[in-house]
């Protein structure tokens, strides 16, 4: 069935085509995990390394569906707060679903700036960490307010180059196979000590972070052109690309390097590059390593600013967030304010523990999200959309309990403290609306 169909009103540019759209997808998802989760993957589960990241994908598919019905449904800035506020109709709720977006997001973002001004970007010039994140962040944040074309044009270069550095990995292991080099047999084997099933869906865990990205999509929807046609398809067909690069990657690594090696690396693709003795200059794939945290990081924050603007606009922050440039039409105090909250969170927390953070909350986020499609199930609309069958949210569902259990208890700690903020924020907003609808009176 045809979802092509006339798109609502909006004060927000439709400047992405599909090929923008799927490069967006893409060079989200395709972000700074990979290149840095193999060594970690490679702890959990041993050589196997392929399998955690199949399953992996096979949770983000079972969500993606339930964002694929809704966004094309509802074709609105806000995402998950918006489904949210539709389905279980109590602004309590959907304000800490969409704060918990928002929190992932700029905690996303946080972490990304200090990963850049770590070991990649040492590899160039020694600087102050702290300082250079959030010279990082500035940049993002000016690029992001410029305009989301230009902001997507960016994107496009970046994705490119990072995934021509994973296909780079790919390639040299099956050069260096070819010589009669590395272990093929290691990518069946497991961690000995471990039962493959349990360790797999430890792993599994790690190698989530490394597909969420996709739920970023659903905060652009106002800006892509014909969106309830191209939507679907786009979004599963990035997944499907992310995971088989994925897959190849984890194959390569396991096949030049040992567990052991993986895990000792805080670069572990670069090492892997190294250890094929093909010559390629470490610099030249730090390179195509720091693009990758920088269009993360933007992207992210493309979609915590849009998310604050949404969210704006449905009445669950103040109103001043929904204020765009006139000329540019990008939300600048939205920008701002997510900018400054993501400058705060890097100077109060480590690249690992701000991972964990964003895994767990944006589980929040997926669990809301997969209630909601089925909630909303019995919300007609006029134009038609892509439908998911009921089984598929329920599976959803089901994964994100599961990835909740392997959660330490550290995490969940940390995630409790940003959750008990947004509450708190809640009703402070909440009872300045009041008081100031009292003065009104």
């Amino acid at each position: 069935m045809s979802t092509s169909s006339p798109e609502p009103d909006t004060k927000l540019r439709r400047a992405i085509t599909g090929p923008l759209l799927l490069l967006f997808i893409l060079g989200d998802v395709l972000g700074a995990g990979v290149y840095a989760l193999a060594g970690k993957i490679a702890g959990e589960v041993g050589g196997a390394i392929w399998v955690p990241l199949v399953v992996a994908m096979g949770f983000a598919m079972l969500t993606a569906a339930s964002y694929a019905e809704l966004v094309t449904k509802y074709p609105k800035a806000g995402g998950a707060a918006v489904f949210a506020a539709r389905a279980f109709k109590h602004p309590l709720v959907s304000f800490l679903v969409g704060f918990s977006m928002l929190a992932a997001g700029v905690t996303s973002a946080a972490g990304l700036s200090l990963a850049f001004a770590g070991d990649y970007l040492g590899a160039f010039i020694h600087v102050s960490p702290t300082m250079t994140a959030l010279v990082f962040l500035t940049l993002v944040a000016l690029l992001n307010a410029r305009g989301i074309k230009e902001s997507l044009n960016a994107n496009l270069v970046m994705t490119l180059i990072e995934l021509s550095g994973l296909l780079l990995v790919v390639i040299l292991a099956v050069l260096y196979v070819s010589h009669g080099q590395g272990e093929p047999a290691r990518v069946l084997q497991f961690a000995e000590g471990t039962s493959p099933p349990l360790a797999v869906l430890g792993a599994a865990l790690l190698a989530f972070y490394s597909f969420v990205g996709f739920e970023v999509s659903a905060n652009i929807a106002e800006e892509v052109k014909d969106v309830r046609r191209i939507y679907p398809r786009t979004l599963f067909g990035a997944l499907l690309i992310a995971g088989v690069i994925y897959v190849l990657v984890g194959l390569a690594a396991s096949i030049v390097l040992s567990p052991a090696q993986l895990v000792e690396s805080s670069a572990p693709l670069l090492d892997v590059v190294r250890a094929t003795g093909y010559g390629i200059p470490p610099q030249l794939f730090a390179v195509a390593a720091l693009l990758a945290v920088s269009n993360g990081a933007l992207l992210t924050m493309i979609m915590a600013s849009r998310l604050a603007y949404g969210m704006a606009e449905e009445g669950l922050l103040p109103p001043v967030l929904g204020r765009v440039l006139p000329r540019r039409r990008t939300p600048w105090v939205a920008i701002i304010a997510t900018t400054l909250v993501a400058m705060a969170l890097t100077v109060t927390g480590t690249l690992s523990a701000l991972a964990e953070t964003v895994v767990l909350l944006l589980l929040f986020v997926f669990m809301s999200t997969n209630v909601a499609v089925l909630v909303l199930r019995r919300d007609k609309v006029d134009q038609p959309h892509f439908r998911t069958p009921t089984l598929v949210p329920l599976l959803a569902i089901v994964s994100c309990l599961v990835l909740l259990s392997q959660q330490s208890a550290e995490t969940w700690l940390r995630a409790g403290i940003l959750l008990g903020v947004g509450v708190v924020l809640y009703f402070v907003t909440r009872a300045h609306t009041t008081r100031e609808a009292a003065d009104v009176v």
